[in-house]
């Protein structure tokens, strides 16, 4: 999507009649639903009267294109500045320019992060160069109109402000400015010559039309480009605060030993790239030989990382690589270089069948290596013996001595990259009030349906269709089928389920014989498909507006609120308080698993129109 779009000479003339930045502002919100913060306004106030100067020469024709602030396809992320046209050879060019007004740069030991300062503090960054070129080949990744087209895409970055080449140019990031040049104050002429050589030509052609109205290509799935990763390729490219994380976590992994222990946190919701981060990490670090595991609870991710490795290497080799979080509990201390815990959030006290082994599943992780990751989301605790929090992972790594630090990950690659509709998530589940109140132009097909066999018949078609979908449900039915395989879990109006424990178990997602089968929050957490279906049972209703939930609709067997029945005859509002949050965070975690989509069907009719009102209507 493109919020501003123009020609050079329309473009210099807004910027002339000072009316930029309002023409930029109005079509952001019209385009992308919401409003932005008076600094960034600012920055388009001045940034777009640098690229004006920059496009006076007369070589760079009045008829190039102009777009400001493109939306990467299935991001939150935007593209600053976009000109478009022919160069020399009459081939359709891109040229992205990413803007910054750092006026100082200060060079660090990380390949492609530098820091400015940004939000009122010194920030660990990408370098431009690096996320100049990081978006166009994710552009390039993406969109099939890039090479349908022949469109040739040349990044830079512009750092308009910035009067020192020393730290940006440094030795270290010579192969990020020779993938995307960079430019500062003094070089505005080069940047113009820079343009010069690929836009020669007018754009003709409606480049950026077909770009923003190109074919998306599927996602890739983690799992599948797995085994390509372990051989050296490069699967998905980093972007801005997932290149900082993982260079930021692989220097912490090479500096630690014994005697300097080290606690990374790294907090992230639901699409911003967690597992993406975790899996490159533990890539790089088998392949500079540190003794590396990727550590979860749920063995669903593990056991889908094993399928797709399947002839790739031996089951001990793949062993070597992935185990359970309750594994530590007898391991000698440091003897790990980097323990990556994913899905950290779901950690338990003890272990075992019974629970009744070791001590604390997150001291044992810590005293087992020398650099713990936690991977961390505390929305998507799920169980009342889901332990994973940040006061918790403080609380051992200070018994360990061990550095801590802190990271975010917060650009959405999920929900069709919308941060718009976690938000509306948050507000109609009731988990806390956001600006988000409705779904109006976002991009994410959010639908509530009539039944839930129509429901399940428009994931059925989406997946018969290429799109890889399937339905799960809140743990509301009871695992009748364990005992007689005669018998549906799930029985709602005309849609009879059997949950898919028994026939594909951790599996159930990627098995081409599964969408038959219900899935639940234990095979699906930390994995993702093109389009979910949610079916929500008794466990949560909506009276006159208010959300309420029932523990009590829950079978007897549900061991994520084992104890709920025992502490609500001694403490109600404790049990009531605690299992409000699990059943919450459980519907929150199954709405956000669809890439693209997520269909809705309510057991209770009030609850099904009040989803349907928050989507007026739709």
């Amino acid at each position: 999507m493109i919020v501003y779009i123009s020609t050079k000479i329309d473009f210099r003339n807004d910027v002339k009649k000072n009316v930029i930045e309002k023409k930029i502002y109005s079509a952001f919100q019209k385009n992308l639903g919401h409003r932005t913060s008076k600094s960034e306004v600012l920055s388009w106030q001045n940034s777009m009267l640098y690229m004006s100067n920059i496009l006076e020469e007369k070589e760079i024709p009045d008829d190039a294109g102009i777009s400001i602030e493109y939306v990467l396809p299935r991001s939150s992320k935007r593209i600053d500045f976009i000109i478009t046209g022919k160069n020399k050879c009459k081939t359709n060019s891109m040229v992205i320019v990413e803007l910054k007004q750092w006026q100082d740069v200060e060079r660090t030991d990380q390949p492609g992060i530098v820091k400015s300062f940004v939000g009122g503090a010194v920030r660990d960054l990408a370098h431009p160069s690096y996320q100049a070129w990081s978006y166009a080949a994710y552009l390039e990744d993406f969109n099939e109109a890039i090479a349908k087209h022949n469109i040739k895409i040349t990044p830079c970055a512009y750092l308009h402000n910035c009067e020192s080449t020393e730290d940006i140019k440094a030795k270290i990031y010579e192969e990020d400015f020779l993938k995307a040049p960079v430019f500062i104050r003094c070089d505005s002429q080069k940047l113009s010559d820079f343009i010069k050589q690929h836009v020669r030509y007018g754009d003709d052609d409606g480049i950026m039309y077909r770009v923003d109205n190109g074919s998306i290509k599927p996602t890739k799935k983690l799992a599948d480009s797995f085994a390509s990763m372990l051989k050296g390729n490069q699967e998905f490219i980093m972007i801005d605060d997932q290149k900082v994380v993982f260079e930021k976590a692989y220097k912490l992994a090479i500096d630690s030993h014994a005697k300097n222990k080290n606690v990374l946190i790294v907090h992230g919701g639901p699409g911003t790239g967690k597992s993406v981060v975790a899996i490159n990490l533990l890539v790089k670090l088998i392949a500079k030989e540190l003794n590396t595991q990727y550590v979860s609870k749920n063995s669903a991710p593990r056991e889908i990382y094993s399928t797709k490795l399947t002839g790739e290497m031996t089951q001990s080799r793949y062993k070597s690589l992935f185990t359970g979080s309750g594994n530590f509990i007898h391991t000698d201390k440091n003897v790990f270089d980097a323990l990556i815990v994913d899905e950290a959030h779901r950690l338990n006290e003890q272990s075992g069948l019974y629970s009744n082994l070791g001590e604390n599943q997150i001291k044992e992780v810590i005293n087992s290596s020398k650099c713990s990751v936690f991977f961390l989301d505390e929305d998507q605790r799920i169980s009342f013996s889901d332990i994973g929090s940040r006061n918790e992972i403080v609380h051992w790594a200070k018994k360990a001595q061990a550095h801590l630090s802190e990271l975010t990950l917060s650009s959405q690659f999920r929900c069709n990259g919308s941060d718009g509709y976690l938000g509306f998530l948050d507000n109609c589940l009731q988990i806390r009030e956001t600006p988000n109140t409705d779904l109006n132009d976002l991009e994410y097909d959010f639908r509530v349906f009539n039944s839930a066999s129509e429901m399940h018949r428009a994931i059925e078609i989406n997946n018969n269709e290429g799109s890889p979908s399937r339905t799960v449900a809140g743990y509301c039915w009871d695992w009748v089928s364990a005992k007689d395989t005669s018998k549906f879990d799930i029985e709602v109006d005309n849609l009879k389920m059997k949950w898919n424990l028994k026939s594909h178990g951790s599996k159930w997602i990627i098995h081409p014989d599964s969408i038959s089968e219900a899935g639940c929050i234990h095979t699906c957490q930390g994995l993702e498909v093109d389009y979910i279906g949610v079916l929500v049972g008794p466990d949560f209703i909506v009276r006159d507006g208010k959300v309420i939930t029932n523990g009590h609709a829950r079978p007897g067997r549900d061991k994520t609120i084992k104890g709920f029945r025992t502490l609500y005859q001694t403490n109600k509002k404790e049990a009531q308080e605690r299992v409000e949050i699990i059943i919450k965070n459980t519907y929150k975690t199954l709405m956000t698993r669809g890439m693209k989509g997520c269909y809705l069907f309510c057991t209770d009719q009030e609850t099904n129109e009040y989803f349907k009102k928050a989507l007026g209507g739709k």
